[in-house]
């Protein structure tokens, strides 16, 4: 990664200039037996759009406070890294009354509707599929974002020493963020070429160093884990064992 890199967006342009082939995130969903994975391509394909609906669509710009409430899932990842691409600050798991905007699951959506701003509902449904029936009052994601650009600009540049993260009622700026994640992935021993299996919760630090912004600093990927608890013993080893893992956070 460049040493220049201040925010998590310029993590993720630098992956994207090394290596945009390789593969960023896999992702299992060890309820359903859902498994995609993204190579830095896709994933950066994914943030864009998601950062010009954010940016055009819903006018959300550098200042604004987006509560996510949203599990550890690569949808959940896009919309980290969209948010960085537009200055907006996540809160993970914030008060909807609170924040400028929400994004939303379907396990969370009476909470989300007290959010005054726009509200965002994604249905988590496998290889980012759409709501049966559309949540009322708000805008589906899997409906809105395909149509998008394929390529972001911002209107205003992003401050990395802005805050761009609120998680377990820390305050992180971009840099810091970054920083705190080269740290992580240097205490863990990731490198170019590492993959790190995570089936830690978005809802902490660790979770998010973990399940994305330490493999993504270090140039290695994620085999991120939803429900991993159903999976046990050999079956277990035999993911760590297709998927080429080297190291683990579990």
């Amino acid at each position: 990664m460049n040493a220049t890199d201040r925010t998590p967006a310029d993590l993720l342009r630098s992956a994207l200039t090394t290596d945009p082939a390789r593969p960023l995130i896999t992702f299992y969903d060890d309820a359903t037996g859902e498994r995609v994975e993204l190579s830095v391509a896709t994933f950066a394909n994914w943030v864009s759009k998601t950062a010009n609906l954010l940016q055009d669509e819903l006018s959300a710009g550098p200042g604004d406070r987006l509560a996510l409430l949203l599990p550890a899932h690569w949808q959940s990842a896009v919309w980290l890294l969209a948010c960085s691409s537009v200055g907006v600050c996540v809160e993970i798991g914030g008060d909807p009354t609170a924040a400028d905007l929400v994004v939303s699951g379907p396990d969370t959506l009476d909470a989300a509707r007290a959010c005054g701003g726009e509200r965002v509902a994604l249905a988590l449904r496998p290889l980012g599929g759409r709501f049966p029936q559309p949540p009322a009052g708000f805008v589906d994601y899997a409906v809105e974002v395909p149509s998008q650009g394929d390529r972001f600009a911002p209107y205003a540049p992003t401050d990395p020493d802005a805050p761009a993260l609120v998680v377990g009622g820390t305050e992180l700026t971009a840099a810091q963020l970054v920083a705190r994640a080269r740290e992580n992935a240097a205490e863990r021993g990731l490198g170019p070429g590492s993959r790190l299996l995570s089936g830690l919760s978005y809802d902490s630090w660790e979770g998010l160093s973990a399940g994305l912004f330490a493999p993504l600093a270090a140039g290695g990927s994620v085999v991120l884990c939803r429900h991993l608890p159903t999976l046990q013993g050999q079956e277990l080893e035999q993911r760590v064992t297709s998927e080429r893992v080297t190291h683990r956070a579990v």
